[in-house]
Parts: C-alpha cells; structure tokens; sequence
C-alpha cells in the first residue's frame, strides 16, 4: 500500500493496523516512497519469570552491617601486601 503524507498523517491508526496485519505500507512524498511502516517484532515477554524457582532468602538490605563488612564499605578492611 502506498500513500502520500497528507493521508499517512489523517489514518495514522488504519495504516498501523495494515503493518500489524502485514501489509507493507510505504508512504511517500509526492510519488517518491520516503518511508515503510513496519511491524515491531513482539517477543513472549514473561512477567514473573523467576516466580516458581526455589532461590532461598536473600540478603536483608535493611538490616545494618556488621563492624567487618562497614569498614569494607568506607574504604577500610584489612590490609593486603601484594
């Protein structure tokens, strides 16, 4: 399907529609084709992925460091001789 822009930008909605269904739709200006409108490719996106998957309590991040991992953390912890 080739349409010029004026009536691209007033059936913006029915064009999308043509590409989802696979219609190549190329808009033109004056005679000369500028643009394809096609498809975005959808991917089986899945929410909850990891939902049934045993993976054991995590680290409490609200909980406060010890004295050995808040040193690690301002810079300090223990000296290495390389």
């Amino acid at each position: 399907m080739l349409v010029n822009i004026h009536k691209a930008k007033t059936q913006l909605s029915k064009l999308i529609e043509a590409a989802l269904a696979g219609e190549d739709v190329i808009i033109a200006r004056g005679d000369k084709p500028v643009v394809r409108l096609v498809a975005m490719e959808q991917g089986a996106f899945k929410i909850g992925l990891l939902r049934d998957k045993k993976l054991g309590s995590g680290p409490d991040f609200l909980q406060p460091l010890d004295e050995e991992e808040l040193g690690l953390w301002e810079g300090g912890g223990p000296s290495q001789a390389f």
